[in-house]
């Protein structure tokens, strides 16, 4: 996207004012929005970004700009501004560009750059939306969504890489709201995938309309949760949003390096109950945290972060690794051009166990089926939690009983790690956004069910 000998002027430059390291990351990014509500298509949105970022390194310090113009004299501006408090004699030689050959292992259908797909995706949505009121008068409200994007990068260091790579995006946002005097209550799904529009033909729509608002509609007159210290059964896909959240910021170099973490000094400890195993994994064909190179252009990798309860792994990005020690996993990441890269999630998830859903439930008196997480708080550092339960229900003398309203989990990452006493079969990936230091990128998170023996549950009034 900018001609290399730019590129090497201007990291030549930045290398000659006494950076230890440069970078231009480059970007051109294209997306396509189409929305519904109230039956009718609200908004249909597209557009077009372009950017550089320049990041420089004096030892472990992260000097970082960006622009839209690709010119020489610009990006050399950039620099120059940049080093102006630490500007010294050269440390290093730039190393020849070498172009990367890197395999993509996310062959695409249908991708934005050929077509928007405009009357398909607004057929997709009013689909969904059909579907989900024909469930019932009380779905007083239905909104679906299609995002679609596609962005190209292409990645210069004083290294010698040059590295490029094209990701393409899809995601589907259905939700419903069931409504009956004073009594409301949601159902949400949003999947997503690396790959073009050919995604939404692993969907049907009307199926898709119809869970959301039966997941809207169980909820509508159910009792409220019970409260206490009680034993729960977490739910497959979404339900790995608490491993994600409260356990695997904590294993990233951005939080390991500065000792932010509780676990930055554990590396070969007991960590967790011996039948979790977790991992972060880029190459996942077509799931929707996958990249084929990540924005520092190392190729991707599957990193084992928990092996039978044992902490193995870190997910590292390049400033991670100077400053830690450990070796980068291809987990540098950002948002855009507008953002340094840090260490950052793909997709992670807790491996599958080998017991079924029948015999956790079999273990447990009087608890609690957390079938669908939502979203929630989590503390930085310690891994403190709270998270609503999106669908819930009671188990009763170890049987799904009836649904539950206001469901509450409450711990800590590293004290939930321990108290998971058996894991599933049934593995499941969701997609999400994370947000961080660097922006917010598409992650995955998974597991399949799993029994936490104890945890505090915040439970509604009566």
């Amino acid at each position: 996207m900018i001609d290399p000998v730019v590129a090497q002027s201007v990291i030549d430059h930045a290398l000659f004012s006494g950076a230890d390291f440069a970078e231009l990351f480059i970007e051109h990014h294209q997306t396509h929005n189409v929305s519904l509500s109230s039956s009718k298509v609200e908004t249909i949105n597209s557009g077009i970004e372009f950017g550089i970022g320049v990041r420089l390194l004096f030892g472990h310090k992260v000097l970082y700009g960006y622009t839209n113009q690709p010119d020489e004299e610009t990006l050399k501006r950039i620099v120059s501004t940049l080093v102006v408090n630490d500007k010294r004699g050269r440390q290093t030689d730039l190393a020849p560009f070498n172009l990367q050959s890197n395999a993509d292992l996310h062959q695409v259908a249908r991708p934005l750059s050929d077509s928007s797909e405009l009357d398909s995706k607004i057929s997709f949505l009013h689909q969904i939306d059909q579907a989900a009121r024909g469930e019932g008068d009380v779905i007083a409200q239905v909104q679906a969504s299609v995002l679609q994007r596609q962005q190209s990068i292409e990645i210069f260091n004083s290294f010698g890489v040059h590295a490029q790579d094209t990701r393409h995006y899809s995601r589907i946002a259905a939700s419903a709201i069931a409504q009956e005097g004073n009594l409301q209550s949601n159902g949400y799904e949003a999947p997503g995938a690396l790959n073009g529009w050919a995604f939404s033909s692993e969907f049907d729509p009307q199926a898709l309309g119809r869970d959301v608002a039966k997941q809207a509609l169980v909820k509508l007159h159910a009792d409220a949760c019970p409260s206490g210290q009680l034993p729960v059964i977490i739910g497959n896909g979404f339900g790995g949003v608490i491993f994600h959240e409260a356990c695997g910021h904590l294993l990233e170099t951005t939080s390991v390096a500065p000792k932010a973490s509780v676990f930055h000094d554990k590396m070969g400890e007991l960590i967790a109950s011996p039948v979790v195993n977790a991992v972060d994994d880029g190459t996942l064909p077509y799931a929707w945290g996958s990249i084929n190179i990540d924005d520092e252009g190392r190729p991707t990798q599957r990193t084992q972060l928990i092996k039978d309860g044992v902490l193995t792994g870190f997910m590292v990005d390049y400033v991670g690794g100077l400053k830690t020690g450990y070796s980068p996993t291809g987990s540098g990441r950002r948002q855009s051009y507008k953002f340094a890269p840090t260490s950052r999630m793909r997709n992670t998830f807790i491996e599958p166990g080998d017991s079924s859903l029948d015999e956790m439930l079999a273990t447990v008196e009087h608890g609690i089926y957390a079938k669908k997480m939502g979203g929630g708080s989590v503390q930085p550092g310690t891994g403190e939690f709270n998270f609503a339960v999106q669908e819930a229900y009671l188990i009763k003398d170890g049987k799904i009983d009836k649904p539950l309203r206001s469901a509450t989990l409450i711990s800590t990452g590293p004290k939930v790690l321990k108290e998971i006493s058996m894991v599933g079969q049934d593995m499941a990936l969701a997609a999400g956004m994370c947000g961080s230091v660097s922006g917010a990128v598409p992650t995955t998170v998974g597991q399949p069910a799993l029994k936490v023996d104890s945890i505090l549950v915040g439970g509604g009034n009566a």
